[in-house]
């Protein structure tokens, strides 16, 4: 019998946010099974150049069983130097902490994509978040 853990990915769409200081929030779907996530990348369809001041933050977040969690599971900037070329993964950085990458079964993963500031237009994409059974 194999002591492997079991490796799954969740992968989905997310719209476009084509007007700069607009946010958007995308369901993802729900953890299968207790697991713990161990990588989270998003593929945009066009490049995406960070700004200083006016810029967007993109998130996976834990929103849990009742749809009301607020824990981040990783999260990137894209501020000054942070670029994405279109059509290529970029990874977005886990939580430093541990207990925010732990899921159990049927929690809900939500994308968040947030303008700060004024904010950039952000091109939609993929989402690929790998989970691991815990």
């Amino acid at each position: 019998m194999s002591t492997a853990p079991f490796v799954q990915v969740i992968e989905r769409n997310v719209p476009p946010v084509s007007t700069a200081n607009a946010s958007d929030d995308t369901v993802l779907g729900q953890a299968p099974f207790a697991c713990t996530v161990t990588s989270v990348q998003y593929v945009p369809e066009a490049a995406i150049t960070g700004a200083a001041t006016n810029h967007r933050s993109i998130s996976l977040v834990n929103k849990g069983q009742a749809g009301s969690g607020t824990t981040s599971v990783a999260t990137l900037a894209f501020d000054t130097g942070v670029t994405a070329a279109a059509n290529d993964e970029k990874t977005v950085t886990l939580s430093g902490t541990t207990a925010n990458l732990v899921l159990a079964a049927g929690d809900t993963l939500q994308w968040r994509s947030v303008a700060v500031g004024t904010g950039i237009t952000d091109p939609g994409g993929v989402v690929r978040v790998t989970i691991s059974r815990t």
